[in-house]
């Protein structure tokens, strides 16, 4: 099984060399628990936790 990576800066699940929402080129492999936010505009859970792009994302990261 193939480790996922996910962005330091937004923790967006990335699968490029490039974060398509931040661009940054720092990842890290080590995540606990998803968010999937499907209309980000709409979400109060993704206003909550600051994340304002459609995506996954990790909850937390080590």
């Amino acid at each position: 099984m193939v480790k996922r990576k996910v962005c330091r800066s937004c923790k967006m699940f990335i699968e490029g060399n490039e974060c398509p929402t931040c661009k940054t080129t720092s990842f890290i492999d080590t995540w606990k628990g998803r968010l999937y936010i499907t209309d980000a505009q709409h979400s109060q859970i993704a206003q909550k936790v600051n994340h304002p792009h459609n995506g996954e994302y990790a909850i937390k990261t080590q």
